[in-house]
């Protein structure tokens, strides 16, 4: 009887064991599927060159035969000019340097504005946290594109920031704000709020509210337990939500096409004009792996600093 209950036992852990090795392959699958292999791909065509052909970019591996020797030989070729034209181009400087400070003008704006909204959300009545969230993820429910067709009519000269203004009498006359910088964010920033606002949400509402009473106690007013307190404990949030906004604003598309003028250049402009206006594939997957570069780098820097920090201060 000992002999079957051990079996099973046995058996039991094996299963557990397997189960969990399934549960941990998964995420790592669907990385390797849908984020390593594409990177692969675009990586191999950055060392390409473009041809006219289908697909546009030539081989990198190819097998030359000698009849007469009766030898053949793997031969591989490796176009790094691709990234050298990169460096020697000031478009693709200009579009890195203004996509950089577009996003983080764009980070900066979603976290005035998300941080008060957060804190808002966390410091109201826990019934009505549910719905002021459902507030803030209801854009999410209606199509990007249709947000920001619906800016163009808020923004433009005859739109309703136009004529609210010239109804005030604070302008004479209509104020176009369309095709401008300014246009792209206030786009961004309302596309992107609710990224900054979920993880600030989720950090503030952990809190300790003792904290904060003890502080008060010790005669700290509201705004020096605010900076020394709650700010502080924020970080993390912070951090969290400022990359969620950083890095998918970096290479926004949609949004400065739609809202920018034709000097909003950013370098999801140029990729899609290397992809399908020069139909130059090489160029474009070399932008796009040097992009991941600018992105990857600091982040894996930022989280080894953060890493060391957290030894030292166990």
């Amino acid at each position: 009887m000992r002999t079957v209950v051990s079996i099973l036992v046995s058996g039991l852990s094996r299963i557990g064991l397997w189960g969990r090795g399934v549960v941990v392959a998964i995420p790592y699958l669907w990385l390797m599927l849908f984020f390593l292999v594409p990177f692969l791909i675009v990586f191999g065509i950055s060392f390409s060159e473009s041809i006219i052909a289908q697909p546009p970019y030539s081989s990198l591996v190819e097998w030359l035969t000698d009849e007469d020797a009766g030898t053949s030989k793997l031969q591989v070729l490796l176009n790094i000019s691709n990234y050298f034209r990169l460096g020697g181009d000031d478009l693709y400087i200009l579009a890195y340097l203004n996509s950089l400070k577009i996003a983080a003008v764009t980070t900066l704006f979603c976290l005035l504005i998300g941080y008060p909204m957060a804190y808002a959300i966390a410091k109201a009545e826990p019934a009505r946290r549910g719905p002021l969230m459902m507030l803030v993820i209801l854009p999410f429910w209606t199509s990007f594109l249709i947000r920001i067709y619906a800016w163009i009519g808020i923004l433009k000269g005859n739109g309703v920031i136009s004529n609210l203004l010239e109804w005030a009498g604070i302008t004479s006359g209509p104020v176009e704000i369309l095709y401008s910088d300014w246009a792209v964010y206030i786009g961004m920033t309302y596309c992107y709020l609710p990224f900054m606002v979920l993880p600030l949400y989720s950090t503030l509402e952990k809190m300790d509210p003792s904290l904060l009473e003890a502080a008060a106690d010790l005669g700290s007013r509201p705004f020096k337990s605010f900076l020394s307190i709650t700010l502080p404990l924020s970080l993390p949030g912070i951090v969290a939500g400022s990359l969620l906004v950083f890095i998918p604003a970096v290479g926004e598309f949609v949004t400065p096409e739609l809202l920018g003028g034709p000097d909003t250049l950013m370098i999801g402009r140029v990729l899609w004009n290397e992809f399908f206006a020069n139909r130059d594939w090489p160029v474009a997957s070399a932008v796009a792996i040097a992009l991941l570069l600018v992105l990857v780098v600091p982040i894996m820097i930022f989280q080894h600093v953060q890493g060391k920090q957290a030894e030292a201060g166990r």
